[in-house]
């Protein structure tokens, strides 16, 4: 089996590590929005249309979105045409041309509220712009009638580009004192893992259509961002980096000390049993990802 792989936002830290993923099952056409040869950008929806129709790929995977949360808050509009319409627009490509359809959404489709994991069938509520964009996105997918595989995903980072550890190694290393919201629960989710799960999914769905649908993909565990960045500075600590903050110089603090433009939730746990029943998967704890990024990313030892 080897298939014609189209794949969008080919330099986000998903879509960089998709690129290495979906390799080794055929031919990969990656793209973004700066692409010249084909249309990437989710904002010309006709152009992207066109890109599909002349591509006629097997699969198509867009790891492509608008993931500015409080910036959407203020450009709605621009939020849903690459949220939602631009999505739709690809399952309507693809299921006319008998294409799946992968596509990655988030736990802002939810409230945040309670404890408990949420499932992929629970009620969902958005608290923000993104939130509602995102739930859009995944409705018209599956109101298409495409084969498709969705995954609503959290907290997900990369050693390639910006994230949460990075930001506080820096901070760790100029203050005494940090404070971090403490009242937020998820599992902080690897790039590399979402792609490598994407590619065996993908795999497994050329082979058994009815396994496609939705499903979510975190890593195991939970933590808040406390927690999260208290094991990211321990780390880096016992890697030998020079750290101003002390291992007490942390505090937790709740969300409302952080005002921001867009509500987040404060439940952000998603239950991977589905994904793991389907595809035969054990998703590795949190920690596992985290420690492998913070030593790809941290000064060697001398």
């Amino acid at each position: 089996m080897s298939l014609h792989i189209l794949l969008l936002g080919k330099n986000g830290q998903l879509g960089w590590e998709l690129q290495r993923a979906l390799s080794p099952l055929g031919r990969v056409t990656a793209l973004d929005r700066h692409s010249t040869e084909h249309c990437g950008d989710l904002s010309r929806l006709d152009d992207l249309a066109a890109t599909v129709r002349a591509l006629r790929p097997d699969v198509i995977v867009n790891a492509a979105a608008h993931t500015a949360v409080d910036r959407a808050e203020s450009e709605p509009e621009l939020a849903q045409t690459l949220n939602a319409l631009a999505p739709g627009v690809l399952a309507r490509e693809a299921a006319q041309l008998g294409a799946t359809l992968v596509h990655y959404s988030t736990d802002y489709v939810f409230d945040g509220s309670g404890e408990a994991p949420w499932q992929e069938g629970d009620a969902t509520g958005p608290l923000s712009v993104y939130g509602r964009t995102k739930l859009e996105g995944e409705q018209l997918i599956q109101h298409s009638g495409v084969r498709h595989l969705i995954f609503r995903t959290s907290w997900v980072y990369a050693a390639r580009g910006g994230n949460f550890a990075k930001t506080m190694l820096r901070l760790a290393a100029e203050r005494e004192r940090l404070t971090v919201i403490d009242d937020q629960f998820g599992a902080p989710t690897g790039a590399d893992l979402l792609a490598d799960l994407s590619a065996h999914a993908i795999r497994a769905v050329q082979q058994r259509p009815e396994l496609s649908g939705l499903y979510h993909a975190v890593a195991a565990g939970q933590t808040t961002w406390h927690g999260y960045a208290r094991y990211v500075i321990e780390h880096a600590r016992r890697a030998g980096v020079p750290l101003k903050t002390p291992a007490d110089g942390i505090a937790p603090v709740p969300t409302s000390a952080f005002p921001t433009p867009a509500r987040r939730p404060g439940n952000s746990r998603l239950s991977t049993a589905k994904l793991q029943a389907a595809f035969e998967l054990v998703l590795p704890d949190w920690q596992q990802g985290v420690a492998r990024m913070l030593d790809e990313i941290l000064p060697a030892k001398a």
